[in-house]
């Protein structure tokens, strides 16, 4: 039982030693991005009332969702999405605020998977949500803001999928679908399956031109050209002033300087149904899954009381660590590289040391050798610790002794002149 409780539950996973830094890293520079825009940061809790999430809301099934009691019975679950969470705190404490709020937010997502599908149960994600501004500039705001965010991280190569579901809605509606019948045609056109799609419309007596348009649905994608070629097959206006807001969203990208990063999915179709328009998704190679899903939620605070318009997005932190991993693309990290070593009779020196190194912003780990070790010890646990620098007293502490532990290479030099060399490192940048 006890070498059982080492393990962690099926779908979750430790973060630990330079993988742990690297994933605060990149989180540390998208988190950047998101402030020079002028996001503002948020928190809520990991779980919430049931409510908050259920299916009428928009969110995840019912079943994918981790739940539990507290002492008053009332149903609660981990928070399966960010979003819901996050409009209910809006409703909460700005629901008489006119203007836009730019809010941005770091946290995990729990959603229970079936152990074959072989996607972790929990996901840190890490987004930024527009509420009350349902202008086309925000939308291209928030294309812009994730193009940079992953750039942010170092990632090159990546491609931004552009949606838009009031096309898919306007189709319905002009078609005259029942809730389950366009869901069910949502999930076929999502997949790409044509003969799917086919055999749905076999069922159903439509005009030729929609059955015709439907069924080429999940051929309408490329780059904005070819998405103008679905406005000569339909005079469905719903539909059309979709597509004409996809069309102004590109001219503003291109002002950003940034529209090369943009593709088009007509096809594309959230399973959250609190999207209200635009949608969109980045992907990159090295990974299966989308590093970011987002897209326009203008009715979902109205469930919480407060009319607003909103549009946000989440980068999924776990998969665009595993595409700059396969990618072999990595941030320079700060880390601890220096070991400083003392001896019991020794310990105010070594607190002086390391209190006027970290003065200089050094990050020191300051260790006092147990009795029965010798300096050799530390130098194969330093080795271990991939550290660069260990630092010992010589000479009743007027002079140290500084040893890289991974070439072996060892000079002694007194206090004022190892200071002294880090004070011109630090002045000259090096």
């Amino acid at each position: 039982m006890s070498r059982q409780l080492l393990h962690t539950p099926e779908g979750v996973r430790d973060t630990y030693g330079e993988e742990c830094a690297r994933k605060l890293a990149v989180q540390n520079k998208i988190r950047d991005v998101f402030r020079l825009y002028g996001y503002q940061d948020i928190e809520t809790p990991m779980f919430e009332f049931f409510d908050i999430f259920k299916k009428e809301r928009g969110s995840v099934g019912t079943r994918e969702m981790y739940k539990f009691f507290d002492r008053e019975n009332n149903t609660l679950v981990l928070r399966p999405d960010m979003t819901p969470s996050i409009a209910r705190c809006v409703a909460k404490y700005y629901m008489d605020e006119s203007g836009p709020l730019r809010l941005c937010y770091l946290g995990s997502t729990f959603i229970n998977r079936v152990s074959y599908q072989g996607r972790l149960n929990e996901t840190t994600q890490t987004g930024v949500e527009l509420i009350g501004d349902d202008s086309i500039d925000a939308d291209a705001e928030m294309i812009a803001i994730v193009i940079d965010a992953l750039k942010s991280s170092g990632l090159r190569e990546f491609q931004v999928e552009l949606g838009q579901v009031e096309f898919y809605r306007g189709l319905v509606e002009e078609a005259d679908f029942d809730e389950e019948t366009g869901e069910e045609l949502r999930e076929l056109i999502e997949r790409k399956n044509f003969f799917g799609v086919e055999e749905l419309l076999s069922r159903h007596s439509i005009p030729l031109h929609l059955r015709q348009l439907f069924l080429k649905l999940p051929e309408l994608f490329g780059d904005i050209t070819q998405i103008r070629l679905a406005k000569s097959m339909t005079s469905n206006r719903r539909a059309l002033q979709a597509i004409e807001r996809l069309e102004k969203v590109q001219e503003i990208l291109d002002a950003y300087g940034l529209g090369d990063y943009v593709s088009y999915d007509l096809g594309m179709l959230s399973k959250y149904s609190y999207y209200t328009g635009i949608i969109f998704k980045a992907y990159t190679y090295g990974t299966g899954e989308y590093l970011v899903t987002g897209g326009r939620y203008d009715t979902l605070l109205t469930q919480f009381g407060k009319e607003a318009p909103a549009i946000g997005f989440a980068i999924v932190m776990d998969q665009l660590m595993l595409a700059l991993s396969r990618q072999k693309i990595e941030l320079p990290l700060k880390r601890v590289d220096t070991m400083l070593l003392y001896q019991s009779d020794q310990r105010s020196w070594g607190i002086a040391l390391a209190k006027a190194l970290r003065g200089m912003d050094l990050p020191i780990e300051l260790i006092c050798m147990a009795e029965g070790t010798t300096y050799r010890d530390y130098i194969l646990y330093a080795k271990r610790q991939k550290v660069r620098v260990l630092i010992g007293f010589v000479d009743e502490g007027e002079k140290i002794r500084i040893l890289d532990p991974q070439t072996d290479h060892m000079a002694v030099m007194s206090t004022d002149e190892y200071m002294r060399n880090i004070r011109e490192k630090r002045e000259y940048g090096s």
